[in-house]
């Protein structure tokens, strides 16, 4: 008989070993499924890790992705290590990049210098708010905060979706939904001259850094960390849960709504149906591959921004599908979650009692 017998300890070194076990497990299902699909699999390989940061044009279209990756999981981490669990850091973002836009809408043609550090505030103030209604129901009549959060992501994204196509359309653009671009004023500055690369990057390392702070340096994040590896502890203890609560969604919804900003102020440079390719939801891989450490999400968000491109790369180079990269996320969470188990847990053999009763 097979059972888990639970460690005393959870080892350190699996821990941080696991992301890379589950990033060379999701590599040896691609060895396996490319060729099913009658491609050879070092082709794809490489073109889904090599070819997309072989030029500065790539390397920059990485740390561009990754950015919202990083910003989104920061936030997300900080109410996880708290089980406040928010799943609708897309909402948020939507909603952040709505507010955002916005302000850009009602100050056009502005040359203010302060046009950008008001579309971040507005955005911050935006995905806050949407974060704060799931955080609202959950310690007023203690409704699930994933279900609710979840659920709200498809409300901003209709809430987008009737601004672009109705007050906010662009009375210019041929009736595509979508607002004005946005003016100078409103756009990030680049980074890298040919690449789409800007200042959002050094946005999120310093949200980054100040996350670190927060939940490895102050008595609040300390409160939070014991809130979410010992509820009764922290209950005894004069922890307040409604106060985690309330913290772990608006870091998060904060966060998000700022990812939400440096998407529309810099590649999309206006208001779309659609301002994110998914990261609200790929930020919690991220967060958990990063092992809810502010340091090691940097990394994961790289590889999960790598992702994006690779599976990009695999659509024009070897005419693959696009669901390869969810494919590629999904599997990469699947060996990283069954990895956790054995962090927690070792595999014990044990043979099974013969029956001695009379036949």
């Amino acid at each position: 008989m097979i059972r888990l017998e639970a460690r005393p300890e959870p080892s350190r070194t699996f821990r941080w070993a696991s992301p890379l076990i589950a990033f060379g497990l999701t590599i040896a299902i691609g060895m396996v499924l490319f060729p099913l699909m009658g491609k050879n699999p070092f082709d794809a390989l490489h073109a889904f890790f090599i070819k997309p940061v072989d030029s500065a044009y790539g390397v920059g279209e990485l740390l561009l992705k990754a950015s919202p990756l990083m910003l989104i999981a920061t936030g997300l981490a900080a109410g996880y290590r708290a089980n406040v669990w928010n799943i609708g850091a897309e909402g948020q973002l939507t909603l952040g990049g709505i507010a955002g836009g916005g302000v850009a809408l009602a100050l056009h043609g502005s040359t203010s210098p302060f046009v950008l550090p008001l579309m971040f505030v507005a955005g911050i103030i935006g995905g806050m708010a949407w974060a704060a209604i799931p955080a609202w129901l959950r310690t007023r009549f203690n409704a699930n905060e994933i279900l609710v959060s979840l659920m709200l992501v498809y409300v901003a994204t209709l809430i987008l979706s009737i601004l672009v196509h109705g007050a906010w359309r662009d009375p210019e653009g041929f009736n595509f939904p979508q607002s004005k671009m946005f003016t100078e004023s409103a756009i990030l500055p680049n980074l890298l001259p040919e690449t789409r690369l800007n200042v959002g990057l050094f946005v999120a390392l310093a949200v980054v850094a100040a996350g670190w702070v927060f939940m490895e340096k102050s008595f609040t994040g300390y409160q939070m960390r014991v809130a979410g590896l010992a509820p009764a502890a922290a209950h005894y203890a004069g922890i307040s849960s409604p106060r985690t609560v309330w913290l772990g969604m608006l870091i998060g919804g904060a966060c998000a709504g700022l990812a939400g900003v440096g998407e529309i102020a810099g590649p999309i440079g206006q208001l779309q149906a659609s301002v994110s390719p998914g990261y609200g939801f790929a930020a919690i891989i991220v967060a958990f591959v990063g092992r809810l450490n502010p340091v090691g999400i940097v990394f994961a968000s790289l590889l999960m921004s790598l992702l994006y491109l690779g599976g990009e790369s695999a659509q024009l180079n070897l005419a693959l599908p696009s669901a390869v990269t969810g494919l590629f996320q999904g599997t990469l969470l699947f060996f990283l979650l069954a990895a956790d188990v054995f962090i927690h847990y070792r595999i014990r053999l044990r043979r099974a009692a013969r029956s001695t009763a009379p036949a």
